[in-house]
């Protein structure tokens, strides 16, 4: 199966995909149970769509990873596709995709970019001094 032959509420989906993208988890609580919940980017060779990983499953993943799911259904929220192992189905961890297998520099987890001061000019001259109004802001 793949990912450009998937449709609004099919179930019994099996499909291998590669996770590209993974969003930070988020935790809820309903009916006295809590839980986490936690939305991935997964692609095959046909496309890419949003995969909802639930509970256990939100650790279980990382980008990176190549994902088998075995009974899976297929959600449509605000208009956009989302596969799930849902209640009866199994994710599980086959592998490394490719693009990570011949790129291992890609499995790294990047480091969130900071921000680089501007260079002073070479004309600002050597007077670095603060005024007491200016620590006042502080």
């Amino acid at each position: 199966m793949a990912i450009v032959d998937l449709k609004p509420k099919q179930g019994k989906v099996d499909i291998v995909v590669d996770i590209v993208a993974k969003e930070t988890p988020r935790e809820f609580n309903k009916f006295g149970k809590s839980g986490k919940v936690c939305n991935a980017t997964v692609k095959d060779e046909t496309g890419e769509m949003k995969l909802s990983l639930w509970n256990d499953d939100v650790d279980k993943v990382e980008v990176g990873d190549k994902v088998q799911i075995t009974n899976g259904y297929v959600n449509e929220y605000q208009g956009e596709l989302q596969l799930t192992s849902g209640r009866f189905g199994k994710l599980e961890v086959v592998g490394k995709s490719d693009s990570v297998a011949s790129n291992p520099e890609s499995n790294s987890k990047s480091e969130p970019k900071q921000k680089l001061k501007e260079p002073v000019p070479e004309d600002a001259g050597d007077d670095l001094s603060v005024d007491e109004e200016d620590l006042e802001e502080f």
